[in-house]
Formats: C-alpha cells, sequence, structure tokens
C-alpha cells in the first residue's frame, strides 16, 4: 500500500521534532532549578549526577565519540534542510527532488535518533538507582521545558 506525501511529510516532521527534543535534552548541560524568568545555570552533568572516578572516565569515553557523531550527523541533516528549502522556494519546484531531500533528513534523523537511544541506553547502564533517578528527572523537565525551533519560528 502506497502512503500519500503528505503523510510521509508529517511522520518525518514528527520525527524532525522528536529527534530535536531528544538531541536537545542530551546535549544541553542540565540545571538544579531554572531561575524564574531566566535561562537555566550551567551544570556539568558528571557532577550533577555524582559520578565516581571510574564513572567519569567511562562517562568521557562515550561522550567524545557521541558528540563527534553527533556532530557530523547535524552537518549532513543541515546540509539536506538547506537543499530541501532551496528546492521548495526555486522558480520551479521539482517535486521528486523535494521527496529526494526529505527522504534523505529522514534518515538521516532516523539514525541520529536511534544514536541518541543508544548513548542513553549506556549511560543508563553505568549509573546506579539514585544517578538514573536524576537524570531521568532533567531529562523530563528539560523535554517539559523545551520549544522546537519550529515553535519557536511560528510564535507570534
Amino acid at each position: 500500500m502506497k502512503n500519500p506525501a503528505w503523510i510521509r511529510t508529517l511522520l518525518a516532521i514528527s520525527l524532525a521534532l522528536n529527534l530535536g527534543v531528544v538531541a536537545a535534552l542530551v546535549l544541553r548541560p542540565a540545571p538544579d532549578t531554572v531561575p524564574e524568568g531566566g535561562a537555566p545555570p550551567v551544570v556539568h552533568r558528571p557532577e550533577y549526577l555524582k559520578l565516581t572516578p571510574e564513572q567519569r572516565a567511562r562517562w568521557e569515553g562515550m561522550e567524545t565519540p557521541f558528540l563527534h557523531d553527533l556532530s557530523s550527523n547535524w552537518s549532513d541533516i543541515r546540509r539536506h534542510r538547506e537543499a530541501l528549502v532551496r528546492h521548495i522556494f526555486a522558480d520551479a519546484p521539482e517535486r521528486t527532488a523535494i521527496d529526494a531531500e526529505q527522504a534523505a533528513i529522514a534518515r538521516l534523523q532516523a539514525t541520529q535518533q536511534q544514536r541518541v537511544i543508544d548513548q542513553l541506553l549506556a549511560e543508563r547502564a553505568m549509573l546506579d538507582d539514585a544517578q538514573r533517578t536524576r537524570l531521568l528527572q532533567l531529562l523530563l523537565t528539560r523535554y517539559a521545558e523545551e520549544a522546537t525551533e519550529e515553535e519557536m519560528l511560528h510564535r507570534k
């Protein structure tokens, strides 16, 4: 059964929003509390989680390749997003080129989302119960506070 293009586009947008939120949660430093009306203070996550020296070494060993992969993937996504927007606003938009860019973005986002999930599972595995609870609460708090780029762009 063939899905209409609008369904594929809607799914891709949904995936992009979900991935953006997860990536923002993982990459953004976490506060203990957010001051009223201000930006959250920068908190070093290993300190916030009270990692042991052994955990800290493992954390840093996992974090560097993860951030490198994420950065590379974001670069690829940005390149395809720019091409997509250029195709959409071309004098004579070509639907096949638009669909190809959208599909490339969806593939990259799916790969990136899986990488974020793998990273969170690896972090979870190295933490004790109290640290997992702190990280869970941190991520849930961040998720509740985050606005997507699309929401910020379209606010009145």
